[in-house]
């Protein structure tokens, strides 16, 4: 072994001991099942994300059917994100929970525009996971306190409901609360895909919030995606397939 190759491992060696956790993390992997369901993959730790019931709006899709995940994360107990009919480990209540080494924040914010008096109350999820502050607001309509913004504050990535309807941020309303929490990259869910609506479902299309976040870059990308802490796309929106 040459002598300029000898240097460079060391180099190589010095410089991964003094940087920081975040750029040492391994991949975050994330899995679209459509709606407003995930499987959120890493460090060893899999969290499946409002799991449903395929009518209404996810009458189109395929039930998440993960049993490899190590519990599930619910926005609440309806059956179009908290679907759970074989009883696994599920969070859905506000409150703070911690499973191993992730700590798991849930924060009550209305599921509808009328302070929760017609659908309830959702749970609003903040977690870490590979470094990297995670953020689910898919459950969430009604307008969030000013507790509840400093909690919720500078995600590294934020999962929002943007297609409107009677319990869902139209793409507007979504759309303040992006610049509010001012995350780094943005998850939309809760939205069609094209023009054409159903007589089942009153979400609509991602125009209207696209339109309203020109500060951000746009990507697309299939059911199966990888961030990398090390290389964090600030202010960019990733719209999955499913």
């Amino acid at each position: 072994m040459t002598i300029i190759k000898i240097k460079k491992i060391l180099l190589f060696i010095l410089f991964s001991f003094f940087l920081p956790p975040a750029a040492l993390a391994d991949k975050l992997s994330l899995k679209s099942f459509g709606h407003s369901s995930f499987l959120i993959r890493g460090e060893g730790k899999s969290i499946l994300i409002n799991p449903f019931k395929a009518k209404g709006c996810a009458s189109n899709l395929v039930e998440p059917k993960e049993r490899n995940a190590d519990f599930i994360l619910a926005s609440s107990k309806l059956s179009d994100e908290g679907y759970n009919p074989k009883n696994n480990l599920m969070f859905v209540e506000p409150g703070i929970y911690k499973y191993k080494d992730i700590l798991l924040n849930g924060i009550t914010v209305p599921h509808d525009r009328l302070g929760g008096r017609r659908f309830g109350m959702a749970t609003v999820w903040s977690w870490e996971q590979n470094n990297l502050k995670i953020v689910h607001m898919g459950g969430a309509a009604g307008e969030i306190d000013i507790n509840s913004k400093i909690v919720l504050s500078r995600p590294d990535i934020l999962f929002i409901s943007i297609g409107g309807g009677i319990k869902s941020y139209n793409g507007e309303e979504a759309s303040r609360i992006v610049k509010t929490l001012k995350p780094s990259i943005v998850i939309p869910v809760h939205f069609t895909r094209g023009r054409k609506k159903s007589e089942d479902c009153d979400f609509s299309n991602a125009d209207l919030f696209l339109e309203n976040m020109k500060d951000f870059k746009v990507k697309y990308v299939g059911k199966y995606f990888q961030i990398n802490p090390k290389r964090l796309e600030e202010n960019t929106i990733y719209i999955f397939s499913y």
